[in-house]
């Protein structure tokens, strides 16, 4: 049963604030959100590994007085290595991983005061767009229509957020994995610059630096205070990001300037989208410009199927290693069903790329993404700020069209029904290493979220995070609920 009424009206900044106005606890709060776990959870699978015992000592402990001092948190289950929370990360060959140290952007995470009490699902090796492992038991559903997936890798954390469990959670994304979950869950996701936010010191960098966390998170202002907290090269990192002119808070205190808005309606192949996907563009085109931007049809002249290409043999060596990693370090042969049909696919896969391949392929990112700088050129008179598209070229997809069950990995990657023709925006931006958002501005007839998507030049993560804001205020969303997030407990 839920004891605070106003739970749902609060987004985790909120909540901060009322807990240090002492109008509500950090136990009653955490009370509240497992007892949304406990209640909604079962219907979406979610998640996972409670440590509910562990939040509470947290808590009796004394939490750190940082700006989210007391606010119920959850991280995805994959990275955010700490101490007292165990991984699966989404494999059965890593379940019950446990840590000998924390992650960086953990000890960050903590240092502003969250009370994490669970992790949430995440495909295995986070390769998918939907997220259905099976050390899970199942597939993580959409509180927004069951037979649909959340999106993935960080699915699990976009269902808990959608659900009402938490105001926010964390996620990764390496190919749109915070970007895909907030479009198909109606949630804000934000992915930064490359090196934006700290990846040790259990890796320098994830994917040949495509690989970053982030967050889901109803109100961009959430978003903008979880990244001031987080953000920063770790000590040894091998490369930093341009540094900010401004906070991300700060950001959202001014209005965006006047922007060069490009519009894409169509794949950055040219291919078409799905009708939804493409009206919430032009809707969203038609909106910027009433608020003052300057919006211009436009397509980027840039390798993207080369870049596909490069993305998918990378993230085929960054499976092979982690597995045949945790193979040597306990000495046994890998099990039958240690490991699902893409894992397979992709260490097969892997074994057919050599040293100079890989390179080749790390050397193909950069040059994608000096391509897309080119575009973009905010130096120059006929370049862009922003470029606008949808976030996926269809609404979200049903319960199993993407299942790790084939082991052809290339095809489920770059096969016409595959990864990159469902989401063939998002990885685009991981590959550049520029900031991109996916905002929740759209809804189709059938109730599913439709995101659109927005990029910005290399290092220019405030003026977006800017925009994103003034969308927020001009097209609010906050209280666009799923039933589910809605239903008595």
């Amino acid at each position: 049963m839920s004891t605070i009424a106003e739970y749902d009206d609060w987004d985790a900044t909120r909540m901060a604030a009322l807990v240090a106005k002492k109008q509500v606890s950090p136990q009653e709060l955490l009370t509240e959100a497992m007892a949304r776990a406990d209640a909604r959870n079962p219907a979406i699978n979610a998640v996972v590994l409670r440590q509910d015992d562990t939040a509470r000592q947290m808590i009796t402990a004394g939490l750190p007085q940082g700006p989210l001092h007391g606010v119920p948190f959850l991280l995805k289950d994959l990275g955010a290595e700490a101490v007292a929370f165990p991984s699966h990360n989404g494999s059965k060959l890593l379940a019950n991983t446990h840590y000998t140290r924390n992650s960086a952007i953990y000890e960050r995470l903590a240092a502003a005061g969250f009370v994490t009490f669970g992790r949430t699902t995440s495909p295995e090796g986070g390769i998918g767009a939907a997220t259905e492992s099976a050390v899970y038991g199942g597939p993580t559903r959409n509180p927004w229509h069951f037979d649909h997936t959340p999106g993935g890798s960080s699915g699990g954390s976009g269902a808990a957020v959608a659900a009402g469990i938490v105001p926010a959670a964390h996620g990764s994304d390496g190919g749109g994995s915070v970007r895909i979950p907030a479009s198909s869950c109606g949630l804000f996701g934000f992915k930064p610059t490359r090196a934006r936010l700290p990846d040790g010191p259990y890796a320098g960098e994830g994917w040949a630096g495509m690989a970053i966390d982030g967050f889901l998170t109803r109100s961009v202002r959430d978003t903008a205070l979880l990244l001031d907290v987080t953000e920063g090269a770790d000590l040894g990192a091998p490369y930093y990001a341009p540094p900010l002119s401004e906070s991300f808070c700060a950001a959202l205190e001014r209005p965006p300037l006047r922007l060069r808005v490009a519009m894409c309606d169509t794949t950055l192949t040219g291919a078409p989208l799905h009708p939804d996907c493409r009206r919430a563009v032009h809707e969203t085109a038609a909106l910027l410009e009433h608020m003052g931007h300057s919006v211009t049809p436009a397509l980027p002249r840039a390798d993207i199927n080369g870049m596909m290409l490069a993305w998918t043999k990378i993230v085929a060596c960054g499976t092979a290693l982690w597995i045949e990693k945790t193979l040597a370090a306990r000495g046994t042969a890998l099990g039958q069903d240690e490991i699902e049909g893409v894992a397979r696919g992709a260490m097969a896969y892997a074994a057919t790329i050599s040293g100079a391949d890989y390179l080749d392929a790390v050397g193909k990112i950069h040059s994608f993404g000096r391509q897309m700088a080119r575009f973009f050129d905010g130096d120059s008179s006929n370049g862009f700020d922003i470029l606008l598209t949808a976030t996926l070229a269809e609404p979200p997809a049903k319960i199993g069209r993407f299942a790790h069950t084939t082991q052809d990995y290339v095809a489920y990657r770059t096969g016409p029904d595959g990864i990159f023709a469902y989401s063939p925006f998002c990885a685009a931006f991981n590959a550049s290493g520029q900031p991109a958002a996916s905002v929740p501005l759209h809804w189709n007839d059938h109730g599913l979220p439709v995101g659109v998507h927005l990029a910005a030049p290399f290092g220019h993560d405030t003026q977006l995070m800017a925009l994103c804001s003034a969308l927020e205020t001009a097209k609010p969303w906050f209280h666009r609920r799923p039933a589910l997030a809605i239903a008595p407990l």
